[in-house]
């Protein structure tokens, strides 16, 4: 136990360069530990944020954001940290943690929500139940071009070769405009609600020095594109999608292999290709690359909810709604998808 006064407290205006100071030292923060994602979440989402550090003689000695997401639709739930892979305690010491959660688990009680969700990197010291529904991928990237190419698997470094025979060009810097037409397609086409232009606006504006966008073009008209942040050594690319035709031209192989050598550029080391569902496309993409995965315990606490959730695509209960999704003309899709996706998290 530690032996100074301790505080569990609420993160302020005043004490965001103190949270990220924390966050940027502590070895394992992510990026989505940030402060500037409770300015996002707040205001793209309105949903209210309980960013919630351990001070200890005047030092914070940990932190845990948290978002409550209310939602007749599907549930009322406090999560750390919604629309992101990452989340839950980031400690210096074991009393520091365990007050976060106690804390977490009380605010969860008082605000009367189904259930609290940590999406932690470890498991659960608490006992609490786990879902192993998600995996994460990262490997390191090397300083010279071509040992990364040479670590790729053949048939990857097939496909990026197809894709330059195809003419495809590559645009790093680009603008959520340029963005957003192609991921909202993608997404569609996925059976999946996409969430509104204004989020990755604000992501921009929030992250703009860490934050980059990728975009594939084919005979000059956008097929695929990424969303990419930078923290410390990582590039993240968190959002990413291409349209129907990019298949054919090998349009994601080319694109994930530009975002490496613009990470190289950037001088990241890592290269976290993010969460997947187990057993998905995405999963098996990723594995292809050369990507072992990493179970990601997201923990819960069950306060109305007598089982752990699963809002998941793959839930069979869903899937009717995603087939009549995937069939929606794509103006319908844009508009209805950013109030769906808002309360799912």
């Amino acid at each position: 136990m530690s032996t100074g006064a301790i505080q569990v407290k609420t993160l302020d205006a005043g004490n965001m360069q103190r949270w990220d100071a924390y966050v940027e030292a502590a070895p394992d923060a992510t990026f989505f530990h940030r402060a500037g994602w409770k300015t996002v979440i707040e205001n793209a989402f309105k949903h209210r944020c309980h960013y919630l550090y351990v001070e200890q003689d005047g030092d914070i000695t940990g932190v845990l954001p948290l978002a409550h997401v209310r939602s007749r639709l599907f549930s009322n739930a406090l999560i750390s940290t919604p629309f992101c892979s990452y989340g839950g305690v980031v400690a210096a010491d074991d009393d520091s943690e365990y007050r976060l959660k106690q804390a977490a688990a009380e605010l969860a009680e008082k605000l009367k929500v189904d259930y609290l969700e940590l999406r932690d990197l470890e498991p659960n010291n608490l006992g609490w139940p786990i879902k192993n529904l998600y995996v994460t991928f990262s490997k390191p990237l090397y300083a010279d071009y071509e040992r990364n190419f040479a670590a790729l698997r053949a048939k990857q470094r097939n496909m990026i070769r197809k894709g330059r025979k195809a003419g495809l060009e590559v645009h790093h810097g680009a603008s959520v405009a340029e963005f957003y037409p192609v991921y909202a397609e993608s997404l569609r086409n996925l059976g999946t609600p996409v969430l509104p232009q204004r989020y990755f606006t604000r992501l921009k504006r929030q992250f703009d020095s860490d934050w980059d966008i990728t975009v594939v073009t084919h005979e000059s008209q956008p097929i695929a594109t990424a969303m990419s942040f930078y923290f410390r050594d990582q590039v993240h690319p968190l959002y990413a999608g291409s349209v129907w035709r990019a298949r054919n031209l090998a349009a994601n192989d080319f694109m994930y292999w530009a975002l490496m050598q613009r990470a190289v550029e950037r001088g990241a080391q890592v290269f976290d290709f993010g969460r997947s569902k187990v057993n998905t496309g995405s999963y098996g993409f990723k594995k292809h690359w050369g990507f072992e995965p990493k179970s990601l315990p997201y923990a819960y606490h069950l306060v109305r909810a007598k089982d752990i959730p699963d809002l998941s695509p793959s839930n069979p209960k869903y899937s009717l709604y995603i087939d009549a999704w995937k069939k929606l003309p794509l103006p319908v899709a844009r508009f209805l998808g950013p109030w769906l996706a808002r309360s799912l998290g």
